[in-house]
């Protein structure tokens, strides 16, 4: 499928520099809507294939499984939609190197709070979409010509991130 300069290498690449730039996505646990909420993404830019969540034991996530995240970048420029695997990360290595002061925040006890839930996502399916809207395309659609097409150049589906 084409995508974004005809290059889904690209669009991936753009994907994670846009995700690194933001700290939140929508994750919630598959076919649960409900456990949907706001959380933020902890990432290792030589890991594409994972990231990590700090979350609760009362939160739905500490019962692990299948998920997706969805994903819009600031200013609106990418959107993602991601399926996945949540399983409890059991490095102490990974731990501390995602532990900061904005995650310590959230539990009173610190790093040795027993209601922290260590969680990896391995990264399955994956929908991009490129949103960042040429002059031409703004200009077809304020004269309600079909952009559909162009819509699509800037759209890929993988199998993996």
């Amino acid at each position: 499928m084409k995508t974004a300069e005809g290059n889904p290498d690209e669009l991936k690449k753009k994907f994670w520099k846009t995700l690194a730039d933001s700290p939140y996505l929508f994750l919630e646990l598959s076919g649960q809507s409900d456990t949907s909420v706001p959380m933020s993404p902890q990432l290792d830019k030589d890991a594409n294939s994972a990231i990590w969540f700090f979350t609760h034991t009362k939160s739905p996530f500490a019962q692990t499984g299948p998920a997706t995240a969805t994903f819009q970048g600031k200013g609106h420029e990418i959107y993602a939609r991601f399926n996945g695997n949540l399983v409890r990360e059991t490095s102490q290595e990974r731990f501390d190197q995602f532990w900061n002061n904005f995650v310590e925040a959230w539990y009173e006890g610190g790093k040795d709070d027993p209601n922290i839930v260590f969680l990896r996502m391995d990264l399955g399916d994956a929908e991009i979409w490129d949103g960042d809207m040429s002059l031409l395309n703004v200009a077809k659609m304020a004269l309600g010509m079909n952009v559909h097409e162009d819509a699509e150049e800037k759209h890929v589906k993988s199998a993996s991130l």
